[in-house]
């Protein structure tokens, strides 16, 4: 990008190219210095729009494309784009720019699900498209405020910045709900032996190490001494983590859980039929159908996707029992549903639930979703924004209610199991009850038949496989649409029903592993890194001011 002559970014920029080349000296790879020193020198908008470019580039790394090596791009840009940055505002604005990069191409596929009820909900793809971007590039815009306030010279920059983020990332994981999607760590889905990491630090601690050994490699633009044993520690790291991950996946022998077959039922069902009430009946028959098929008498239990019952099964007696006629003996059903409080009782109340059933239709046992998506089933403020014609977007006015959290079902037949519906699986250390004995298997029904042939479904199962890695337990996964599978407890997929697709698949399930570091302490090996991250962060001298050019008026 040309930098006009004369200008104070100008100036600046070439006074830091010189002090990086007297620094380093003559020698080959002086087009790192000046790449840096041209980032370095942007000015405000085009330092901004560059940190745009290069949050979309980081995008791709993420499922489902897995582009791993481009963070070793994205995050050093980063790094030296904040290192220009003049001010707190400045490096605020220039992670925010980064943030909303990143974000629109990984999560375009949410206004996807406007597009079902479009003439009602058109005016909202705007908002879904860049409005939720731009609210998630405030916890990257603070992480870029956070470097710019820690920021060292040599090993000590990228270190502060990689616990900047994966700080604002755990932010982003919990706050008003939380919402930790599309986390870095995630780019190893794709890798499973780095991907084995989790077991021990979290997706978390995945998350800062990966952007630690992605930034490292900004110090060769600088003095040799740093760079070249900063990029080679960080290739160091990740190949010992690959190293150590590839031992642990040739440790395992496939072992299943004896006389247990699951039957995963995924009708492909779109979501404009989905609730349409000349189509409720035939939904539910064709689940039926499907159910039956070749094979039924060596099936454990049948397992349906998140509310594939399409009515309120809790009321319906007739259908509990056609679900428990098309069992086997000692065979369960385990479908997703809604569930509500006895027909006529005030006030109402209803939650999107799992059922167990057995061949009677008995329900056995039912699961409540605890962590629900906002506006699509519940609104927060819900009497303030009725006001302005602000709705779910799912069908039905009445908010769902929320269920206690997680919990561990002891089922006949089966392992204790630790159910999660739809977007609950999104939550690292969340997904089992800390009160109750470790289950042997997870299971999430989702529909993802919202979001039609996008990326959502794909990075869905993607962070649905990482909890299967952290917990050491397999994870049995039923949608409506894509992706349907059984992962077992190393993170690989043993069976599937791909998106777009109608099919079941009878699975044997795998078995648990020990419990792994990650379940019995959690996210603690992640905020000991990200202690050490900002402790490593602060040694050494700050970075010099000649680094951050003088532009003229605010940055």
């Amino acid at each position: 990008m040309p930098i006009r002559a004369g200008s104070n970014a100008s100036a600046s920029a070439a006074r830091t190219a010189t002090s990086l080349a007297d620094a380093a000296g003559p020698r080959p790879g002086g087009a790192i210095d000046r790449f840096a020193a041209r980032l370095i020198g942007l000015s405000r908008w085009r330092r901004f729009g560059a940190a745009m470019a290069f949050g979309v580039l980081a995008s791709l790394t993420v499922p489902p494309l897995y582009a791993a090596p481009l963070l070793w791009l994205a995050f050093p840009a980063l790094y030296w784009l904040l290192s220009g940055a003049g001010g707190g505002r400045a490096a605020f604005f220039t992670g925010w720019a980064f943030g909303f990069g990143f974000f629109v191409p990984g999560l375009y596929w949410v206004s996807w699900a406007l597009t079902v009820d479009l003439p009602r909900f058109f005016w909202l793809v705007p908002f879904a498209l860049a409005g939720l971007p731009a609210l998630l590039g405030i916890f990257t815009g603070l992480a870029g405020l956070a470097f710019h306030g820690m920021r060292r010279a040599g090993w000590g920059g990228p270190l502060a910045l990689a616990a900047a983020w994966a700080l604002a990332e755990w932010l982003r994981g919990h706050v008003l709900t939380g919402f930790p999607w599309n986390l870095i760590g995630y780019t190893w889905v794709g890798w499973l032996p780095v991907l084995q990491g989790v077991s021990v630090i979290g997706i978390y601690g995945l998350s800062l190490l990966t952007v630690a050994a992605a930034t490292l490699p900004a110090t060769l633009a600088g003095p040799r001494r740093h760079g070249f044993t900063a990029t080679a520690a960080s290739i160091a790291l990740f190949l010992a983590i690959a190293g150590w991950g590839a031992w642990r996946l040739s440790g395992d022998d496939g072992a299943t859980v004896p006389g247990v077959t699951l039957r995963l039922v995924q009708p492909n069902i779109s979501q404009a039929d989905k609730w349409s009430g000349d189509k409720l009946v035939e939904n539910f028959n064709k689940q039926l159908a499907m159910s039956t098929g070749p094979g039924i008498e060596r099936v454990s239990a049948v397992i349906w996707s998140e509310t594939a019952v399409p009515f309120t099964l809790s009321w319906e007696p007739e259908a509990q029992k056609a679900l428990g006629a098309i069992l086997p003996p000692n065979a369960l059903a385990l479908v997703g549903a809604t569930r509500a409080t006895p027909y006529g009782t005030q006030p109402l109340q209803a939650w999107n639930s799992i059922y167990a059933l057995d061949r009677s239709g008995t329900i056995l046992a039912t699961y409540d979703k605890a962590h629900l998506v906002p506006f699509g089933e519940y609104v927060p403020f819900h009497a303030f924004l009725k006001q302005f014609g602000i709705e779910k977007i799912t069908a039905g006015s009445l908010d769902f209610s929320a269920g206690p959290g997680p919990r561990t079902i002891d089922l006949p037949g089966l392992p204790p199991v630790s159910p999660q519906i739809c977007y609950e699986a999104i939550f690292p250390g969340a997904v089992l009850d800390p009160a109750a004995p470790r289950p042997g298997w997870m299971l999430n029904v989702t529909n993802d038949g919202w979001y039609g042939q996008t990326s959502g479904p794909h990075q869905h199962f993607a962070i649905a496989r990482t909890r299967a890695v952290e917990e050491g337990l397999p994870l049995v996964r039923a949608a409506n649409t894509g992706i349907s599978g059984v992962v077992d407890a190393y993170g690989r997929v043993t069976g599937e029903i791909a998106l777009g697709q109608a099919g079941i698949l009878d699975a044997a399930l795998p078995t648990a592993l020990p419990e792994t570091p990650y379940a019995r302490w959690g996210d603690m090996g992640f905020w000991l890194l990200l202690a050490l991250g900002l402790l490593t962060g602060r040694i050494g001298r700050p970075a010099r001011q000649s680094l951050r050019p003088t532009t003229a008026g605010p940055p």
